[in-house]
C-alpha cells in the first residue's frame, strides 16, 4: 500500500490566527506535528497543505514539505482531496496541524492491515475522561455500533445518560484516513445535514451509507484551538524536553 500523511495547515482560524506557525519551544507547531508523522516508517509522502504564504514561508524555512492549495477550502477533508490529485496513494492519513502533541504511536492503529482499492473511511477516538471535556462542544463525541461503525457524531453528550450509565464518552481525534475512491466520493457530493449542523467532515460519509470505522486509542492529545491550549501544550513540551523525553 502507498501511503501519504497530509497535515492541513490553514492561517484564518476564528479563534486563534496563524495556529499553525505558533511558537512552541522555539519551533512552530506544524513543526512538531511533522516531526511525530516522520516517525512512521509506512508514510511514503508526508506533506503540509496550506493556502497561505506565511505557512509556506516557514515550512521553506525548516525544510518541510509543503504544497500550496486553493483558499476555497472550508474543510479539511476538502484539501485532502486537492492534495489526493497531486499526489497518487492508495491511502491518505490525515493529522491536523493543530495537534502538536499527537504520539506516532497512534497511526498503526488506523492503517489497514488490507486494502482492497474501494471506500475506506476511518478515524481514531478518545475516552473522554472529565465531565468537562464531555460537555464541551469542540469535543467532538461519537456512538458507534458493534462494528465501530460510526453512527452519529455530535458535539452534545451523546448518548444522553437517561436510563443507563454503564458506558464511556468517546470524542472523534485529528487523525483520520482516507481512500482515494473516499476523497473523490466527498468531493463530488453535496454537504449532508448533520454534517452541516454538526460541521464535521465524517457525517458526509455516514449519511450516505459509506462506513466510517473509529478505532479508540489511548494515546491521547490536545487540540490548540485557543491561545490557553497553546500553554498547555507549552507546558507539557517543556516538561518532557526536562525530562530528557524530548530532544530539540
Amino acid at each position: 500500500m502507498n501511503i501519504t500523511a497530509v497535515i492541513p495547515a490553514r492561517y484564518a482560524s476564528g479563534r486563534m490566527p496563524g495556529k499553525p506557525i505558533a511558537d512552541i519551544c522555539g519551533r512552530p507547531m506544524i513543526w512538531w506535528v511533522y516531526r511525530q508523522a516522520k516517525k512512521e516508517l509506512r508514510f511514503n509522502n508526508i506533506v503540509i497543505a496550506t493556502d497561505d504564504e506565511r505557512i509556506e514561508n516557514v515550512c521553506n524555512e525548516y525544510n518541510l514539505p509543503v504544497i500550496m492549495t486553493s483558499k476555497e477550502h472550508d474543510t479539511p477533508t476538502s484539501r485532502l482531496y486537492e492534495v489526493s490529485t497531486k499526489i497518487d496513494s492508495d491511502l491518505y492519513v490525515l493529522v491536523m496541524g493543530d495537534e502538536p502533541l499527537v504520539n506516532a504511536e497512534c497511526f498503526d492503529l488506523i492503517i489497514p492491515k488490507g486494502f482492497d482499492g474501494g471506500y475506506y473511511v476511518g478515524a481514531l477516538s478518545n475516552t473522554l475522561t472529565e465531565a468537562t471535556e464531555v460537555i464541551d462542544y469542540s469535543n467532538q463525541k461519537v456512538v458507534t455500533n458493534s462494528k465501530d461503525e460510526v453512527l452519529l457524531i455530535s458535539r452534545s453528550p451523546i448518548p444522553y445518560p437517561k436510563g443507563f450509565l454503564d458506558y464511556k464518552y468517546k470524542k472523534v481525534t485529528g487523525v483520520q484516513i482516507f481512500s482515494k475512491k473516499a476523497l473523490e466520493f466527498f468531493n463530488a457530493t453535496a454537504k449532508s445535514v448533520l454534517e452541516k449542523a454538526e460541521e464535521n467532515d465524517l457525517m458526509r460519509f455516514v449519511e450516505n451509507s459509506i462506513p466510517v470505522i473509529v478505532t479508540n486509542s489511548k494515546y491521547k492529545t490536545i487540540s490548540v484551538d485557543t491561545p490557553k491550549d497553546l500553554e498547555k501544550v507549552k507546558e507539557i513540551i517543556v516538561s518532557k524536553i526536562n525530562k530528557g523525553e524530548v530532544v530539540l
